[in-house]
């Protein structure tokens, strides 16, 4: 995308109803995908969050904006009835002057805008088991709240996104063109995910059999994508609902179990030091299961541990499939680094496997 000019800027901003008269508007936030900026009332008596949506990655900006509405009017309305505080439990979009969810620009850029929840932090990462077992709680939560939506109503944002029946098709494809010459360096690798190929199917073969339930899964389950209340310390808000779609609850919280139950870089070079923690597993297993545990079915209790696994596996196969292609989809600041990832995915699922009857009987007894 173009960068933002200050007249886009100030273009966008104008055509929300924020009910105020509205000052300066100044970038925000550390995110990486969508422009974001915070837009002060010209009293400086409140503000809102104001984005332009990276439409290179969201192509359908109507859909996605038409998920996001849909799932935050649902979420206003359970958290009324549950006595809560709509205006800082979910995210409320801003309406366009014309009414609209969302603004498309001169030059098509789609922007759209949020009520800012006061009195919030958003940490970057894991400090402590707390901050892990608030994420889990948090997003538990999320998932209990939208238990009654119809998510097969939901638009894919990004098309097969957990479809890792496909991811591994997309790697036997990238392995036999092999277009860098990099395919005889990675010979353990590669037997390593052919080994598990049927795994990659268990997932989707239950939903498939009608086993598990389809949900709504937010499929961006880390800490940075959760508003914790100042005051209480507990987390309050799930925010960045751009990748919200139809899937499998075992998705949301296998990805969270994947980045947060190690002790590990994503990309340690030394496997030696790279372990699956029971313990932490064990910790996010308690704060989710606390919040969304009576809105899911013994089979998806089940799911929980092939989640881990799977949405582990899939990120180690999205790594190797992009070290083989050229390394042009994930950023890299070093040569091999998409190697490294992929290995430490792979040494991650390997510990999974290792404790995964344990992790089954804790996803049926917490």
């Amino acid at each position: 995308m173009k960068p933002v000019t200050q007249e886009l800027l100030r273009q966008a901003a104008a055509a929300f109803d924020f009910g105020l008269p509205t000052g300066e508007a100044q970038r925000y936030g550390a995110g990486h995908i969508n422009d974001t900026f915070a837009v002060w009332a010209a009293d400086h008596s409140r503000r809102w969050i104001l984005q332009r949506i990276n439409t290179d990655t969201f192509t359908d900006p109507a859909g996605l904006m038409e998920n996001v509405t849909g799932v935050t009017s649902y979420l206003r309305r359970e958290i009324l009835a549950r006595g809560g505080d709509p205006d800082r439990e979910t995210l409320n979009v801003v309406p366009t002057r014309e009414g609209k969810p969302y603004y498309t620009d001169c030059e098509g850029g789609a922007w759209r805008a949020y009520l800012f929840v006061e009195g919030t932090v958003c940490l970057q990462k894991v400090e402590n088991e707390r901050d892990f077992y608030t994420a889990a709680e948090t997003f538990g939560n999320f998932q209990n709240q939208l238990a009654g939506y119809p998510a097969a109503t939901l638009h894919e944002t990004i098309a097969r996104f957990h479809d890792t029946p496909n991811r591994y098709a997309n790697f036997e494809k990238a392995l036999a063109a092999d277009v860098m010459g990099r395919a005889r360096e990675i010979g353990p690798e590669i037997a390593f995910i052919r080994a598990r190929e049927a795994d990659c199917h268990v997932l989707m073969d239950q939903l498939a059999a009608g086993v598990l339930p389809l949900r709504v899964t937010h499929n961006d389950t880390k800490l940075n994508n959760v508003l914790i209340d100042q005051a209480t310390g507990k987390g309050i808000c799930v925010i960045d609902l751009d990748t919200v779609m139809p899937g499998l609850s075992a998705y949301d919280f296998g990805d969270s179990i994947r980045f947060g139950a190690n002790d590990c870089a994503e990309d340690e070079p030394d496997q030696s030091k790279v372990h699956f923690s029971l313990h932490l597993y064990e910790v996010f297993a308690r704060g989710y299961l606390a919040a969304a545990g009576s809105a899911m079915t013994e089979a998806e209790r089940r799911s929980l541990p092939w989640g881990a696994k799977l949405m582990t596996l899939e990120c180690g196969i999205r790594f190797l499939t992009d070290y083989l292609e050229g390394d042009h989809y994930f950023k890299i600041s070093r040569p091999a680094q998409n190697l490294d990832r992929a290995r430490t995915q792979f040494t991650l699922v390997e510990g999974m496997e290792r404790e995964f009857d344990a992790m089954t009987q804790l996803a049926l007894e917490l």
